[in-house]
C-alpha cells in the first residue's frame, strides 16, 4: 500500500513520489498527498508532474486497498519518479469543515449524550451532520446552539492525532467505543483525532490545527430525519 502522507500532515501540499502503476486513466503512486473520498469528506484535486508533463487529477478513490488517482491525459505519464500537488484551497476548505463537524458532534455529545450517525461535506460550500438524541432537546435550544458552538471555536482549542491499537481504543469510554464497534474487525490500528478536552473520535480525515481556523459559520437549517434524529446543515461564512 502507498504511504498516506495526508494522515501525517494535513498541511502538506506536495510530495515526491513514484508512479508504480498506470491503467488507462488510473494512476497508483507509492506515496501520496491526495485524500481519497471517505468519511464524508470529498477527494482532493490537483496535478501530477513528471518532467515537462503535467496531468490533472480529477478524482481520487480507494479501490481494493489502493488509492487510485483518476487523471486526464494519462498517456503523458510513465512509470517512475514524479511529484504530486494538491489544490490547497479546496483541501483547506474541507479541513475547516471536517473540524467543524467534530466540534458540533463533540459539543452535542457532551451536552446531551447525542451521537453523530453520519456526516457529509459538499463541494458547494456547505456540510451536514445527522445527530441522534437519546432525550428530548429543551425547547428553544436549537436557536442558541449556533452561538454556543461559535464560542467554542473562538476558544481556540488545539487539534491533535494519535494512533492506538483497537484493543486500547475499545477501553476508552464514551462515543469512541460506539464508533469503533462499527469498524470492520480487520482494522486493528485506529487513528484518533482530539479537539483538546472537547472531543476525541476515530477519524481518517484531514483537520486544521486549532478551532479558530474554522472561522465563522452559520446553521442553514435543521430537519427531522427519523425518531430523535436531527440533520443540521451548516455553512462556513468567511
Amino acid at each position: 500500500m502507498e504511504k498516506e502522507l495526508f494522515l501525517e500532515n494535513s498541511y502538506q501540499t506536495s510530495c515526491k513520489t513514484f508512479i508504480k502503476e498506470i491503467n488507462e486513466n488510473k494512476v497508483i503512486l507509492d506515496q501520496t498527498v491526495f485524500y481519497p473520498t471517505g468519511g464524508g469528506q470529498p477527494f482532493d484535486t490537483g496535478v501530477i508532474k513528471q518532467g515537462d508533463h503535467e496531468v490533472e487529477v480529477v478524482k481520487v478513490k480507494r479501490e481494493q486497498g489502493e488509492i487510485v488517482h483518476y487523471v486526464q491525459n494519462a498517456k503523458k505519464l510513465t512509470l517512475g519518479e514524479a511529484t504530486a500537488h494538491i489544490n490547497w484551497d479546496r483541501r483547506y476548505r474541507f479541513m475547516r469543515y471536517h473540524t467543524l463537524l467534530h466540534v458540533i458532534a463533540g459539543h452535542l455529545y457532551n451536552k446531551f449524550g447525542a451521537l453523530a450517525t453520519s456526516n457529509e461535506i459538499y463541494e458547494d460550500n456547505r456540510a451536514r451532520i445527522d445527530i441522534k438524541f437519546e432525550e428530548e432537546i429543551p425547547e428553544g435550544y436549537l436557536t442558541v446552539m449556533e452561538k454556543e458552538i461559535q464560542d467554542i471555536i473562538e476558544e481556540n482549542h488545539s487539534i491533535s492525532t494519535r494512533s492506538l491499537s483497537r484493543e486500547e481504543v475499545e477501553k476508552i469510554p464514551g462515543s469512541i467505543k460506539t464508533v469503533i464497534n462499527l469498524l470492520p474487525p480487520s482494522i486493528q490500528t485506529i487513528r484518533l483525532v482530539a479537539i483538546s478536552e472537547l472531543d476525541e473520535q476515530a477519524c481518517g480525515g484531514t483537520h486544521v490545527q486549532s478551532t479558530k481556523e474554522i472561522g465563522a459559520f452559520s446553521i442553514n437549517k435543521i430537519k427531522n430525519k427519523g425518531p430523535h434524529t436531527k440533520r443540521i446543515e451548516i455553512t462556513i461564512t468567511d
